[in-house]
């Protein structure tokens, strides 16, 4: 069972949908998405019937989905497994016995005034216990930066009402947890029907300095592969001995620190990577997550990273300059963007200002190198003469 919402729906998620014939809960999005009649749309009766009979699986594409799971599903297992994860300071207390000494504390947003900053470990994170995308999400590394951070927390609070429902970010409670030093990787992996995890996708999660929270850069490669699986899957089965969960999708997001101790910042229910990364994994394996998801296929991944080379396959999250106007943006020159790669595999456009970003670029580096004109970190926008500049401007993807 489907539930597709906003704010991005993949056309190779709705191919497969079609191809498999699977069931799609009839909302706004999924009318829109459905002009051509190929989904089977049912009706929200169709889908509580399912999870109460506990004969489905259920997968969405964004955790917008999440509000109506709540509202109509609201004291299933399915629904109180989703609200605990969602919720990064009750995920942090579940999973307090593998990590005995990581410090971490949730404060209501009225209280952060009250906070003593003196008193906290440093380096920290503050984000929203319920969040999604980086929204409202601040390292702290000295007590002499808080005051900027606590400004940003607060003017930020407006967007972040406006932008999510309280399923999926509320800024009415923080968490603060000592910040993870190392490699981030982001995991999509599910649960079978007899529990165990099944690693689909584990993509590395590049930043462009330490303070950078944005998601930007993602890259897959056999190297990546071969060295996490292995810890990776071993966490997803520590988590699961504490849950007790079967047939659930997930994207778990860690970081692994040099001495290959892999920790959880956060996991996201009911999805692969948001948008349309968890695709990389059809480029890099030939995997269709979807479908090894609805169809409880595990990938075969001895036989898979001893096939592929050293290419590297990256998706990047082409984003506007940092500060721009979004009214000042005429134009994004795609084209001239993609010129700059050597081997682009495809471009998603995406509706700007109407989202944050121009699109997705899926592309691959032979050998793990990319020659290129210009930096990869380099979208072209076209400004708008209300801007007073006309010549293009660079905006930064990521590192690369």
């Amino acid at each position: 069972m489907i539930v597709l919402d906003e704010p991005y729906v993949s056309r190779y998620l709705v191919d497969t949908i079609v191809t498999m014939d699977l069931p799609v809960l009839r909302n706004a999005t999924s009318v829109r998405m459905n002009t051509d009649g190929r989904m089977r749309l049912v009706d929200g009766a169709e889908v509580v019937r399912c999870v109460h009979e506990g004969d489905c699986r259920m997968y969405t594409n964004s955790e917008h989905a999440i509000g109506w799971i709540a509202e109509h599903l609201g004291e299933t297992d399915l629904a109180k497994t989703i609200a605990l994860f969602k919720d990064k300071a009750a995920f942090r207390k579940l999973i307090s016995g593998l990590y005995p000494t990581f410090f971490f504390r949730s404060v209501p947003f009225g209280e952060l005034d009250m906070l003593d900053v003196a008193l906290l470990p440093k380096p920290f994170v503050i984000k929203p216990a319920v969040g999604f995308f980086s929204a409202g999400v601040h390292v702290v590394r000295t007590d002499e930066e808080w005051t900027d951070v606590l400004d940003a927390i607060k003017t930020g609070m407006e967007d972040i009402a406006a932008g999510y429902p309280p399923e999926v970010c509320d800024a009415g409670t923080f968490i603060i947890e000592e910040y993870i030093e190392g490699t981030e990787l982001a995991v999509d992996a599910y649960f079978n029907a007899q529990g165990e995890p099944v690693v689909l996708n584990i993509l590395a999660h590049l930043f462009s300095s330490v303070d950078d929270v944005d998601d930007r850069v993602y890259l897959t490669s056999r190297k990546i592969v071969a060295e996490q699986l292995a810890p990776v899957t071993h966490l997803l089965r520590r988590i699961q001995a504490l849950m007790g969960i079967t047939n659930f999708p997930l994207h778990i997001e860690l970081r692994v620190n040099d001495d290959g101790k892999v920790v959880p910042i956060e996991v996201n229910p009911l999805r692969f990577a948001g948008w349309c990364t968890t695709d990389i994994a059809e480029y890099a394996w030939g995997i269709n997550v979807y479908r090894f998801y609805f169809e409880g296929m595990v990938p075969d991944w001895d036989r898979l990273l001893q096939e592929v080379g050293d290419d590297v396959y990256a998706l990047l999250v082409v984003q506007p300059p940092a500060g721009t106007v979004p009214e000042t943006i005429a134009g994004f020159d795609y084209e001239t963007f993609v010129a700059g790669f050597s081997e682009p595999l495809e471009l998603r456009p995406v509706e700007y200002p109407r989202y944050p970003v121009f699109g997705f670029l899926f592309t691959r580096m032979k050998g793990g190198v990319s020659p290129r004109r210009r930096p990869i970190c380099a979208p072209i926008c076209r400004m708008s003469s209300a801007s007073g500049r006309g010549d293009p401007q660079e905006g930064r993807v990521g590192a690369a």
